[in-house]
């Protein structure tokens, strides 16, 4: 959520004079993320956000908005795309797709506790669960073939510990991603930063730029790892039982899937470490970027490999 794109006054003015939204009172570019170009928009009539998006097509955007709006109508807390006077999610500016989405109460957190990974758990359920009506299909851009062809380009801005581990764990992930294990939409980013809480009370699910249909199991250990792991790197027992047992009661979880889960905790881990390794040695320019650590996620790998054995047990 970078600003890469600058939107004038006057041109958003004439932007959302397509919309049913009242006159622009107010807009401030959004600093956080590295992805899109978002602003947070404020009318006579509502609060919204606005996203230029820098890399996905209109093919793209319109899978992901058509799926917020699924979801959203089956009652799944999350951001609900605003359509124009002509009923259309997506428009262009500047040769690039923009959107305008309804901008949920409340903000994200920093410290989550098992109360928030249980709510967070029961939503992830409704949306997975309601994804399997979704009738369109869009294949993972971060999936296995991603993550092989991102490690070949970043090998050598690594050290050579680094590299026999991302090494063997390429090789390692090369059986376990493609497992014979439940699909359907995925958020494949549901980081803290894209839930928003009202004080204690979750909000909803945003930025679904990366949603995709991939298998839902992934999904599950790519949030868990970042809501349920503790200060050391290693998971958080309480927090992840709080997580899938409240998810478990909109999707059933399997015995197959426990088998894999260890493994998906490590396809999490690697496809985020991978991502910031990206662009860290390979950044782009903008107005406002933030750029993350990608040591971070080195770090949880390196837990996830070591305490796999243990990590089967994370279960409900």
């Amino acid at each position: 959520m970078s600003v890469y794109t600058i939107i004038e006054e006057n041109e958003l003015k004439a932007f959302l004079s397509n919309y049913d939204v009242g006159e622009l009172d107010s807009f401030q570019g959004i600093s956080d993320g590295i992805e899109n170009t978002n602003y947070f928009v404020n009318t006579r009539s509502g609060r919204f956000v606005l996203t230029i998006f820098e890399q996905h097509s209109f093919e793209e955007m319109q899978y992901y908005l058509n799926l917020m709006h699924h979801l959203s109508d089956h009652q799944v807390p999350s951001a609900n795309p605003v359509a124009d006077k002509q009923g259309l999610y997506l428009s262009e500016f500047k040769g690039k797709p923009i959107a305008l989405v309804e901008r949920l109460n409340g903000g994200s957190i920093i410290k989550t506790t098992v109360n928030h990974c249980q709510q967070l758990g029961e939503a992830m359920g409704k949306m997975h669960s309601a994804g399997l009506s979704y009738d369109a299909h869009q294949n993972n851009p971060r999936g296995p073939a991603w993550c092989q062809q991102t490690a070949h380009q970043v090998m050598d801005k690594l050290s050579e510990d680094e590299q026999a581990v991302l090494d063997l764990e390429i090789h390692f992930q090369k059986e376990k991603r493609h497992a014979d294990l439940p699909r359907g939409v995925i958020h494949a980013d549901l980081f803290r930063d894209n839930a928003l809480w009202d004080d204690e009370t979750f909000s909803g699910i945003i930025d679904f730029y990366y949603s995709c249909d991939d298998v839902l199991l992934y999904d599950l250990a790519v949030t868990a790892n970042d809501w349920c792991t503790n200060d050391d790197f290693s998971l958080n027992k309480d927090k992840v039982f709080a997580l899938l047992t409240s998810y478990n009661k909109f999707r059933p979880l399997t015995d197959h899937e426990q088998e894999y889960w260890p493994a998906m905790l490590r396809a999490g881990a690697l496809r985020f470490w991978l991502s910031r390794l990206y662009d860290k040695h390979f950044p782009r320019d903008g107005e406002l970027v933030h750029t993350k650590n990608p040591d971070e996620f080195r770090s949880i790998l390196a837990d996830r490999i070591k305490h796999s054995d243990n990590y089967f047990d994370y279960w409900i």
